[in-house]
């Protein structure tokens, strides 16, 4: 079925380390031209780790936000040629010193379709080995990895201790998943 929109151009306004912010232009059904700001951007993944009764989460400073912020463990599609999965690996091993035996993916969500193409792929893991972590950014080399009770993950999420995305989303499907 279309939508009777059409895309008729995109200009890059800036080329950043991660991101790229163009204006583009469209024309709706009856003829409307239309511009729009987005945000290109090369996707992420995320990982549930869950040892026990516990999940494994990191705390790290956001300069976006300016605070720390409570999360799963994550990371962007910036290496060439590698898959999700073991993108996803390679981002708990840096930020949880965790090795995920296991990976079963649990969906993909897109971030923030207002403005952005972001999309992140949340995969769950049971069964954590440990690994030795590596921080490669500033952020990561100041982040604490906290344990929290699987038992207290809907009331954080409910009183706003947990507000980012992904972290909220991946961790209602895990539970969801494994019946609590």
């Amino acid at each position: 079925m279309g939508h009777g929109f059409v895309k008729t151009g995109e200009r890059v306004l800036h080329e950043g380390y991660v991101i790229t912010l163009a204006t583009a232009t469209f024309e709706g059904p009856a003829g409307e031209v239309m511009e729009r700001d987005v945000v290109r951007h090369p996707g992420a993944v995320a990982v549930v780790a869950i040892d026990g009764d516990e999940v494994v989460l990191v705390r790290q400073y956001r300069p976006v936000m300016d605070r720390e912020m409570l999360e799963i463990p994550a990371g962007k599609l910036d290496v060439e040629g590698e898959d999700r999965p073991s993108a996803a690996r390679r981002e708990l091993v840096e930020e949880a010193g965790l090795y995920a035996n296991d990976l079963v993916e649990l969906g993909r969500f897109h971030n923030s379709i207002g403005f952005c193409d972001e999309e992140t792929t949340i995969y769950l893991s049971m069964d954590l080995d440990p690994a030795a972590s590596e921080a490669v950014s500033v952020e990561e080399e100041y982040l604490t990895v906290e344990r929290v009770p699987l038992d207290d993950v809907e009331s954080m999420i409910a009183n706003g201790t947990i507000t980012d995305a992904k972290t909220v989303i991946g961790l209602l499907q895990a539970l969801r998943r494994l019946g609590r």
